[in-house]
Protein backbone atom coordinates (compact mmCIF):
# COMPACT_ATOMS: atom_id res chain seq x y z
CA UNK A 1 0.00 0.00 0.00
CA UNK A 2 1.11 3.59 -1.08
CA UNK A 3 1.11 6.68 1.56
CA UNK A 4 -2.46 8.59 0.88
CA UNK A 5 -1.72 11.26 -1.28
CA UNK A 6 -4.21 13.27 0.88
CA UNK A 7 -2.55 13.11 4.08
CA UNK A 8 0.90 13.34 2.44
CA UNK A 9 0.37 16.73 0.83
CA UNK A 10 -1.15 17.65 4.21
CA UNK A 11 1.52 16.58 5.76
CA UNK A 12 4.02 18.45 3.42
CA UNK A 13 1.87 21.60 3.84
CA UNK A 14 2.16 21.58 7.55
CA UNK A 15 6.28 20.58 7.20
CA UNK A 16 6.10 24.22 4.58
CA UNK A 17 4.44 26.13 6.95
CA UNK A 18 6.30 25.36 10.40
CA UNK A 19 9.73 26.24 8.34
CA UNK A 20 8.00 29.41 7.19
CA UNK A 21 6.49 30.42 10.80
CA UNK A 22 9.67 29.10 12.97
CA UNK A 23 12.81 29.47 10.41
CA UNK A 24 12.50 30.93 7.03
CA UNK A 25 10.97 29.63 3.08
CA UNK A 26 12.48 25.97 2.19
CA UNK A 27 14.42 26.57 -0.81
CA UNK A 28 16.84 23.79 -1.43
CA UNK A 29 18.76 23.50 -4.67
CA UNK A 30 21.28 26.19 -3.99
CA UNK A 31 22.44 23.66 -1.21
CA UNK A 32 23.68 21.29 -4.20
CA UNK A 33 26.07 24.63 -5.46
CA UNK A 34 27.25 24.63 -1.54
CA UNK A 35 27.86 20.65 -1.50
CA UNK A 36 29.66 21.59 -5.02
CA UNK A 37 31.62 24.41 -3.49
CA UNK A 38 32.23 21.87 -0.47
CA UNK A 39 33.95 19.28 -2.67
CA UNK A 40 35.59 21.78 -4.87
CA UNK A 41 37.36 23.28 -1.71
CA UNK A 42 39.04 20.35 -0.81
CA UNK A 43 41.01 20.07 -4.23
CA UNK A 44 41.51 23.70 -4.17
CA UNK A 45 41.44 25.15 -0.39
CA UNK A 46 41.71 28.69 -1.09
CA UNK A 47 38.88 28.78 -3.15
CA UNK A 48 37.13 30.10 -0.28
CA UNK A 49 38.85 32.63 2.62
CA UNK A 50 38.30 34.76 5.47
CA UNK A 51 37.77 38.44 4.36
CA UNK A 52 36.99 41.30 6.52
CA UNK A 53 35.79 43.50 3.96
CA UNK A 54 32.98 41.33 2.43
CA UNK A 55 29.18 41.76 4.22
CA UNK A 56 29.50 37.56 5.15
CA UNK A 57 32.96 37.50 6.51
CA UNK A 58 34.14 35.28 3.42
CA UNK A 59 35.24 35.58 -0.50
CA UNK A 60 35.74 33.00 -2.98
CA UNK A 61 38.40 33.42 -6.25
CA UNK A 62 34.66 31.83 -8.12
CA UNK A 63 32.43 34.89 -8.84
CA UNK A 64 29.07 32.87 -8.17
CA UNK A 65 30.00 31.89 -4.99
CA UNK A 66 31.49 35.19 -4.33
CA UNK A 67 27.93 36.86 -4.79
CA UNK A 68 25.85 38.79 -2.47
CA UNK A 69 28.13 39.68 -0.50
CA UNK A 70 30.04 36.19 -0.39
CA UNK A 71 26.64 34.59 1.31
CA UNK A 72 27.67 31.04 -0.88
CA UNK A 73 31.13 31.47 0.09
CA UNK A 74 29.48 32.09 3.63
CA UNK A 75 27.96 28.45 3.37
CA UNK A 76 30.69 26.44 2.08
CA UNK A 77 32.95 27.75 4.85
CA UNK A 78 30.31 26.95 7.55
CA UNK A 79 27.92 24.05 6.07
CA UNK A 80 26.10 22.88 8.90
CA UNK A 81 23.74 25.15 8.58
CA UNK A 82 19.56 24.86 8.76
CA UNK A 83 19.07 24.90 5.03
CA UNK A 84 22.06 21.80 4.71
CA UNK A 85 21.00 19.48 7.58
CA UNK A 86 17.09 20.09 6.10
CA UNK A 87 18.95 18.52 3.06
CA UNK A 88 20.18 15.53 4.91
CA UNK A 89 17.12 15.35 6.47
CA UNK A 90 15.36 15.08 2.97
CA UNK A 91 17.40 12.38 1.79
CA UNK A 92 16.61 10.69 5.48
CA UNK A 93 13.34 10.96 5.54
CA UNK A 94 13.27 9.99 1.67
CA UNK A 95 14.75 6.50 2.73
CA UNK A 96 13.00 6.01 5.84
CA UNK A 97 9.28 6.67 3.89
CA UNK A 98 10.38 4.21 1.33
CA UNK A 99 11.58 1.32 3.95
CA UNK A 100 8.37 1.77 6.17
CA UNK A 101 6.12 1.92 3.15
CA UNK A 102 7.37 -0.42 1.22
CA UNK A 103 7.37 -3.66 4.03
CA UNK A 104 6.18 -6.47 1.42
CA UNK A 105 5.80 -4.66 -1.15
CA UNK A 106 6.89 -4.91 -4.65
CA UNK A 107 9.26 -1.64 -5.26
CA UNK A 108 8.07 -0.45 -8.73
CA UNK A 109 4.34 0.40 -8.87
CA UNK A 110 2.55 -1.23 -11.88
CA UNK A 111 2.68 1.51 -14.37
CA UNK A 112 5.78 2.30 -14.40
CA UNK A 113 6.50 -1.86 -14.68
CA UNK A 114 3.99 -2.11 -17.45
CA UNK A 115 6.33 0.66 -19.49
CA UNK A 116 9.68 0.21 -18.70
CA UNK A 117 10.26 -3.14 -16.86
CA UNK A 118 10.50 -4.89 -13.79
CA UNK A 119 13.72 -3.80 -12.64
CA UNK A 120 14.31 -1.64 -9.69
CA UNK A 121 17.91 -0.59 -11.48
CA UNK A 122 16.03 0.98 -14.40
CA UNK A 123 13.30 2.59 -12.07
CA UNK A 124 16.23 4.36 -9.78
CA UNK A 125 18.13 5.34 -12.91
CA UNK A 126 15.55 7.11 -14.38
CA UNK A 127 15.11 8.54 -10.76
CA UNK A 128 18.70 9.99 -10.73
CA UNK A 129 18.55 11.04 -14.55
CA UNK A 130 15.45 13.00 -14.09
CA UNK A 131 16.74 14.43 -10.61
CA UNK A 132 19.35 15.85 -12.19
CA UNK A 133 17.24 17.61 -15.33
CA UNK A 134 15.22 18.73 -12.45
CA UNK A 135 18.48 20.05 -10.44
CA UNK A 136 19.74 21.27 -13.75
CA UNK A 137 16.56 22.98 -14.34
CA UNK A 138 16.19 24.77 -10.75
CA UNK A 139 19.56 26.01 -11.18
CA UNK A 140 18.94 27.74 -14.77
CA UNK A 141 15.49 29.09 -13.42
CA UNK A 142 17.63 30.69 -9.98
CA UNK A 143 16.10 27.97 -7.58
CA UNK A 144 13.49 25.21 -6.93
CA UNK A 145 10.03 23.78 -7.25
CA UNK A 146 10.61 23.88 -2.84
CA UNK A 147 11.55 27.39 -3.27
CA UNK A 148 9.83 28.89 -6.21
CA UNK A 149 6.53 27.13 -6.01
CA UNK A 150 5.42 25.90 -3.07
CA UNK A 151 7.32 28.44 -0.59
CA UNK A 152 6.54 30.66 -3.27
CA UNK A 153 3.04 30.39 -3.49
CA UNK A 154 2.75 30.08 0.18
CA UNK A 155 3.94 33.78 -0.04
CA UNK A 156 1.59 34.75 -2.62
CA UNK A 157 4.72 35.44 -4.93
CA UNK A 158 3.81 35.68 -8.68
CA UNK A 159 6.28 34.06 -9.51
CA UNK A 160 5.30 30.79 -7.39
CA UNK A 161 2.63 30.56 -9.42
CA UNK A 162 4.41 31.41 -12.31
CA UNK A 163 6.20 28.30 -11.96
CA UNK A 164 3.95 25.90 -10.95
CA UNK A 165 2.31 26.80 -14.08
CA UNK A 166 5.58 26.53 -16.26
CA UNK A 167 5.62 22.85 -14.07
CA UNK A 168 2.89 21.78 -14.81
CA UNK A 169 2.61 22.75 -18.26
CA UNK A 170 6.00 20.46 -18.85
CA UNK A 171 5.26 18.09 -16.12
CA UNK A 172 1.59 16.98 -17.85
CA UNK A 173 2.17 16.22 -21.11
CA UNK A 174 5.47 14.49 -20.42
CA UNK A 175 3.31 12.17 -18.22
CA UNK A 176 0.78 11.51 -20.70
CA UNK A 177 3.07 11.31 -23.60
CA UNK A 178 5.43 8.60 -21.49
CA UNK A 179 2.32 6.95 -20.12
CA UNK A 180 -0.10 7.31 -22.79
CA UNK A 181 -1.41 4.10 -22.94
CA UNK A 182 -1.25 3.15 -19.40
CA UNK A 183 2.22 1.82 -19.63
CA UNK A 184 0.99 -0.92 -21.63
CA UNK A 185 3.99 -1.07 -24.46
Amino acid sequence: MYWNWKISGLALAGVFLLAVVLVKPIGVSTQFVIFDGLVASWFNPTLVVEDATSASGYASSNAYLNKSGGKYAEAIANPLNYSFVFVIAMVVGGFLGRRFQSRGQDPVPPFHRARFGQTPAMRYGLAFAGGILVLWGARLAGGCTSGHMMSGMMQTAVSGYLFALAAFAFAVPTALLLYRDGGNT
